[in-house]
C-alpha cells in the first residue's frame, strides 16, 4: 500500500518536471517564431504605409493593442 502511494507520488513529480521543461521549450520556440509586437514594429508598419509616426502616435497604438488583449 505504502509502496503504491510512493510510486504514484514519484510518477507525479517526474511528470510535472517533464511537463514543465516541455512547456518551457514549446513557449521559447513559439516566441521565436511569433515575437510579441513592440514599438519598433509599429513604427515600421506605419512608415511602410506612408506615415511618419511620432512617439505619441506610437504610444496610442501600443495602448490600444494592450487594451485588446
Amino acid at each position: 500500500m505504502l509502496h503504491d502511494i510512493l510510486l504514484v507520488l514519484v510518477g507525479l513529480i517526474i511528470g510535472a518536471i517533464i511537463g514543465f521543461f516541455g512547456c518551457r521549450r514549446f513557449m521559447e520556440n513559439y516566441l521565436k517564431k511569433n515575437p510579441p509586437i513592440n514599438e519598433k514594429m509599429i513604427e515600421n508598419l506605419m512608415s511602410s504605409m506612408g506615415r511618419k509616426p511620432n512617439s505619441k502616435q506610437i504610444k496610442q497604438v501600443m495602448s490600444q493593442m494592450n487594451r485588446m488583449k
